[in-house]
């Protein structure tokens, strides 16, 4: 298949995460720059550390002054749900070279549901050019969406009251959409009875690293006897 008809089926498949992306990583932007960071801070986190829902819980981290610790550490849980993903990808990205580096940093949530339904699009060469335009172009979305708001912000003045909110209808579309998605519920009940708990003993500043740790912790314990897939 020509590379320019693969990277037209490419972009036609990932007009979806374009809008999504657009809007969002516009919402990151302009947080980060009422944050008190340069534009080129939303243009070099999204090039370099790419982790979506983690660089809205970035800006926070970065305004409280987090330790070092705490940022891995928090950065680890918020995204070890990208392991498994990867697991089902290791001998296709080994296979892929040098572009197979890059598809492991590239793969987000959004970008793993689009290579999985990739089907039997061509031949194999096909698919791994495909998957690493889809890739490619995503984390492009991200990057221009990021990076306009952290511009817009620096020369107009906007009300962005309420834009941190982005974040959180994020993470309820999320997490309805894996509650839709699989029977097994325990795991989104440990999530928020960890949260609850953990935002009412230790307030709104402190909670999200232990409420994470516990809930690691417990689906692990929970997870031969009672059948939970972390």
């Amino acid at each position: 298949m020509p590379e320019r008809k693969i990277i037209k089926q490419a972009f036609l498949r990932t007009i979806p995460v374009m809008m999504g992306y657009g809007v969002l990583g516009m919402a990151f932007g302009l947080l980060l720059q009422r944050a008190g960071y340069h534009w080129l801070w939303a243009l070099g986190i999204s090039l370099f550390v790419f982790a979506g829902s983690m660089q809205f819980v970035l800006v926070g981290l970065l305004a409280q002054q987090a330790s070092l610790a705490t940022v891995l550490l928090t950065t680890i849980l918020v995204n070890s749900r990208h392991i498994f993903y990867g697991l089902s990808f290791i001998e296709r990205f080994k296979a892929m070279g040098r572009r197979g580096l890059y598809m492991i940093f590239g793969l987000t949530d959004e970008t793993y549901a689009l290579l999985c339904g990739l089907g039997d699009v061509g031949t194999q060469k096909d698919r791994d050019a495909l998957s690493f335009w889809i890739t490619l172009l995503d984390q492009g979305y991200w990057v221009a969406g990021s990076t306009f708001g952290a511009l817009l912000g620096s020369y107009v003045t906007l009300d962005i009251t309420g834009i941190d909110f982005a974040m959180t209808a994020l993470f309820t579309v999320i997490f309805v959409e894996q509650w839709t998605a699989v029977k097994n519920h325990i795991p989104a009940i440990v999530g928020g009875v960890c949260s609850i708990v953990s935002l009412v003993w230790l307030g709104p500043g402190n909670f999200l690293l232990p409420a994470l740790i516990a809930t690691v912790t417990i689906l692990l314990i929970l997870r031969k006897r009672l059948g939970v897939h972390i």
